[in-house]
């Protein structure tokens, strides 16, 4: 005979599994609506293409920038959230100007104009900048030099991208240093200013700008990328015993930090208000293209995502927060207001999750905790017919980053496509609207939205 605490074990057992396949059954209905939303009746293209093509470039400090934040402001109203405001930010002001010229000339005479593009934050040429040309191939060789051969020229940084490198976000980690640190290196030598193979894995004519550091105790000079083409070209110029001079002219400059904002909309929480699932990415841009994939999907993968919830009827027990953030690209203030605010506000935030990895085909999330993969794992039935089956180790994204820092419990998350063609047009005069494909945008919205909505349901 069976006692009754293990008949009433037994039971307890078979009942939870009925109902945890029954929830596993409603989960896999609202997915599925919420995928329908998504492809049928997907606002993101349109609000993608009023982005781009009437307002474009929007570098922090630009009037590009402040009417992007009145077109976010507008944007999120429309979709009648339960709150709409603006954040305050103090951000970097760099402009590019309008002068951006580069030649290289031989020791026979021979001139090679070619298109340069000032890396984010350089120091211009103060009138045209002429001087012999040293190649280097790669970073740690310029670190490691002890001469005086780079003293008064221009350095030809030729390092290229790790193409033997899977991933092209991996293959950019590891390059991003050489655009990062080239300036402050080639100045450490005695260099009078500095170009780099742009950060690309493919050979294009596209040089890709970018974000550079300076340092206050070495000398500020000028620094600009040139695309891969002309790069190969060059390098096998000189590989085969050419000299040359090279001639720049840059008239960027710095100016004092402007106001402006993050943008946010939220669906108020149901149980816990005061409990924050933020979902966002970055407003900003660099002021070449029109910023479609870099940032303007992630802003509309995550407005898209607190709209298809409120459309299919979905009432999160947290409050569900959007976030388009100011600053990204060159200072990342946004990221760093935000997170201050929320500890003065004393709210509580258990997850984060960013999109700034293009609008291409969705495959998975990557995760800052390991509890949080152990977590999403669970429900990869849900999420195979979608084909997202990629759950990762990985840091999340730039603008949540700060959170990480002021809520030790937080699940920081990114969202992960098919990056492989994202570097094509990172940073440069290809990232625009019609690089962007409808279809995957809006499978971006659903795959986001269903992410949250599994968040939201089964956080406690």
């Amino acid at each position: 005979m069976y006692n009754l605490k293990f008949i009433t074990l037994i039971y307890f057992i078979i009942s939870s599994i009925i109902l945890f396949s029954q929830d596993f059954k409603k989960d896999s209905t609202l997915i599925r609506s919420i995928y329908t939303e998504a492809l049928s009746n997907g606002k993101a293209y349109d609000d993608l293409y009023n982005l781009t093509k009437n307002i474009g470039q929007r570098l922090s400090g630009s009037l590009g920038a402040e009417m992007a934040v009145q077109w976010g402001e507008q944007t999120l109203k429309k979709y009648d959230f339960d709150k709409v405001y603006l954040q305050k930010v103090m951000v970097p002001h760099w402009k590019r100007g309008t002068r951006e010229r580069g030649f290289y000339i031989s020791n026979t005479n021979d001139v090679q104009q070619i298109t340069i593009l000032a890396l984010g934050g350089s120091v211009g040429t103060n009138g045209i900048l002429k001087a012999p040309l040293v190649m280097v191939n790669s970073l740690e060789e310029l670190k490691n030099t002890n001469t005086d051969v780079y003293k008064g020229k221009i350095i030809f940084l030729a390092e290229a991208m790790d193409a033997n490198v899977p991933t092209a976000f991996e293959a950019y980690g590891k390059g991003f240093g050489v655009r990062y640190f080239a300036a402050i290196e080639a100045a450490k030598q005695g260099a009078v200013g500095v170009i780099i193979r742009t950060l690309s894995l493919s050979e294009n004519d596209f040089p890709n700008t970018g974000i550079m550091k300076y340092e206050d105790d070495v000398a500020k000079i000028p620094a600009a990328a040139i695309s891969t083409n002309d790069a190969t070209l060059l390098k096998k110029r000189i590989e085969a015993g050419e000299q040359f001079t090279f001639a720049m002219e840059m008239d960027c400059q710095q100016l004092p930090d402007v106001g402006s904002y993050n943008v946010i909309g939220e669906i108020t929480g149901s149980k816990y208000p005061n409990r924050i699932i933020t979902v966002g990415g970055h407003l900003d841009s660099w002021d070449v293209g029109e910023g479609a994939h870099d940032d303007g999907t992630g802003i509309v993968h995550s407005m898209e995502a607190l709209r298809i919830l409120k459309t299919v009827g979905y009432k999160p027990q947290n409050t569900i927060r959007v976030v388009f953030f100011m600053n990204e690209e060159n200072g990342n203030k946004g990221g760093h207001t935000y997170a201050e605010k929320a500890i003065e506000n004393n709210e509580e935030h258990i997850f984060a999750i960013e999109s700034d990895a293009g609008g291409f085909s969705p495959r998975g999330f990557e995760f800052s905790k390991t509890r949080d993969i152990d977590f999403i794992t669970q429900f990869k039935h849900l999420f195979a017919p979608y084909q997202l089956t990629e759950f990762i180790p990985g840091g999340g994204g730039v603008d949540i980053s700060p959170l990480g820092g002021k809520f030790e419990n937080i699940g920081l998350i990114g969202f992960l496509p098919d990056s492989q063609r994202y570097f094509d047009i990172h940073h440069n005069n290809n990232d625009v609207f019609e690089n962007v494909n409808k279809r995957e945008l809006h499978l971006g919205c659903a795959s986001i939205a269903s992410l949250i909505y599994l968040l939201d349901k089964y956080s406690n």
